[in-house]
């Protein structure tokens, strides 16, 4: 897949207000779920090719909000879900971020893969365990990416994706890690993308005969 341009569309702080944001579109969907700081905006950005399509910022839990991004022309919108695990916020805060991701994940009907982002340096946290569990429960197919790799050392990532993979229970083939910084994984998650959207699109012409 080559992304040819990707746009903002909107900021959703109520997961109630989600039907109306996507009223009149049919495009599939491409969730981004993980906890503050992992990497999410930079992740976007990669993706997109542009810089500051997605803010970054150095301080964690700046993603309060269901964020929609449009890519090529609606072929996909990728949803950039509030980053969870936040230490410093308040337990209300906390408590709605926790609705926003759970109320978004429960009412679309249009997602065809969540992709769970984990901190390549560190062991995937209790609320990434349960992130991926939730995952598992209701069914919703998902693939981790290991963000950050240019931290470490390439003797060090295969490691490191072992050690995700060995945490979650899921193989090493569920993972991809990235870099942001080089691009590095890039062309791995865009074609991952493809191949979703290509399965969803067969899944529906099969039953629609």
């Amino acid at each position: 897949m080559k992304i040819k341009n990707a746009r903002f569309v909107i900021s959703i702080s109520d997961a109630k207000k989600y039907s109306e944001a996507i009223k009149g579109t049919n495009s599939k969907e491409i969730c981004v779920v993980g906890r503050s700081n992992v990497g999410k905006s930079s992740f976007i950005n990669m993706l997109a090719g542009q810089k500051k399509l997605a803010k970054t910022s150095s301080t964690p839990g700046r993603t309060r909000l269901i964020n929609l991004f449009s890519f090529n022309d609606g072929e996909f919108i990728l949803t950039d879900l509030p980053g969870y695990g936040y230490a410093a916020a308040s337990k209300i805060e906390k408590k709605k971020w926790g609705g926003l991701i759970e109320g978004y994940l429960q009412s679309t009907d249009r997602l065809v893969r969540t992709l769970l982002l984990i901190d390549s340096r560190h062991e995937p946290t209790a609320l990434d365990k349960q992130m991926a569990q939730y995952l598992y429960y209701y069914k919703l197919p998902f693939t981790v990416i290991a963000t950050k790799t240019d931290k470490l050392s390439k003797s060090k990532v295969g490691a490191a994706v072992q050690q995700i993979a060995t945490a979650l229970a899921i193989g090493r083939d569920d993972i991809i890690p990235v870099s942001a910084q080089s691009g590095y994984g890039k062309e791995e998650v865009l074609n991952l993308i493809d191949r979703c959207l290509s399965v969803f699109a067969e899944d529906n012409d099969e039953s629609e005969e």
